[in-house]
Order: C-alpha cells, then sequence, then structure tokens
C-alpha cells in the first residue's frame, strides 16, 4: 500500500501546479498583449521619423531652391563655376569686377571658390552684368573711375 504522505504530497504538487499556471496565465496574456502594442509604437515611431527625415530634407531643397529677387520678382540663380567663367570672359580682375558690382574684391573671391553666396541684391548686380561684353565693361569701369 503506497505511502500517504508520498501521495498527499504529490497532489499538493499537482494543485500547486494548477494554482501556479491559473495565475501566471493572466499575466502572459498582459504580456503577449504588452508585446504587441510595443511592435505597433515602434512601427508608428518608425514612419514617423521617416516622415521627419523627408520634411527635414524640405527646407534643405527649399533653402537650395534660387532666391527671388525682391523687385522683379524672378528666381536668379548663381554658381560660383560659370561666375568666375564670366569675370575671365569679360578679361577682368577680381577687384575690377567687384568694382562693377559695389562689392570688395575678397567677395567675389569668395564667391568664385564657392566659399560664400551674394546676397539677393548683390544676385541682381551680377544678373545685370551677364549681358555685356569686354568693351561695355572697359566703359563702366572708366565710368566708375571717374
Amino acid at each position: 500500500m503506497p505511502n500517504i504522505a508520498a501521495v498527499f504530497k504529490g497532489e499538493i504538487s499537482r494543485i500547486a501546479r494548477k494554482e501556479v499556471k491559473a495565475q501566471t496565465q493572466d499575466f502572459k496574456k498582459a504580456s503577449s498583449q504588452y508585446r504587441s502594442q510595443i511592435a505597433a509604437l515602434r512601427r508608428r515611431v518608425d514612419t514617423l521619423e521617416r516622415q521627419l527625415r523627408r520634411v527635414g530634407k524640405a527646407p534643405a531643397r527649399a533653402a537650395a531652391a534660387p532666391e527671388a529677387d525682391d523687385e522683379g520678382g524672378q528666381n536668379l540663380r548663381f554658381s560660383a563655376k560659370r561666375f568666375g567663367a564670366q569675370r575671365r570672359k569679360l578679361g577682368l580682375s577680381a577687384a575690377d569686377f567687384a568694382a562693377l558690382l559695389g562689392v570688395s574684391g575678397q567677395s567675389v573671391y569668395k564667391w568664385e571658390l564657392g566659399k560664400a553666396r551674394p546676397r539677393a541684391a548683390q544676385l541682381a548686380a551680377i544678373a545685370a552684368l551677364r549681358g555685356i561684353g569686354k568693351r561695355e565693361a572697359a566703359a563702366r569701369l572708366e565710368a566708375l573711375a571717374k
């Protein structure tokens, strides 16, 4: 005949396991729900971060876009390479070209190297010089020297 103490101990263990399982079942369900909610929140954060990056790039694109002239309302573009080519085409030094534009020679130098960008008013002056030739540039320099 089995020992009553062993049977009693086995029955207590079985009931204890059953009770622990019943109590932990609620925690397991809650934990599973929390994990799915966390995963959904992470997906939402990733989506929002992607949108934020897209929005963050938009102002950078807008800043890189051509500036609008206050007077004419037209867009004026500036290219350091083309600016230097225009000065060389006219056969002018940086100081002479700066005198035509009403700025310093150092400004012209920095614009050509791409270290700085001209302001809107200076862009208008540069645009006005785009259509002139060597003779007219020399004539304007002489007029400024007088």
